[in-house]
């Protein structure tokens, strides 16, 4: 999932670079939104794995 996001991140990057504004700024925000859901995902399995250890 981090990939995905890092994919969508660099995407936005080229085309920031190339001069396409919006397609730079969906990426960017796709980039955002799939970062943050791995972030909870990541969380949520620290959390399940410290009370499956107790």
């Amino acid at each position: 999932m981090l990939r995905l996001a890092l994919i969508f991140f660099i995407v936005a990057l080229v085309a920031a670079v190339l001069g396409f504004g919006g397609i730079a700024a969906g990426m960017a925000s796709i980039a955002k939104i799939v970062f943050y859901i791995f972030l909870v995902l990541l969380v949520v399995s620290l959390i399940a794995n410290a009370v499956r250890k107790v």
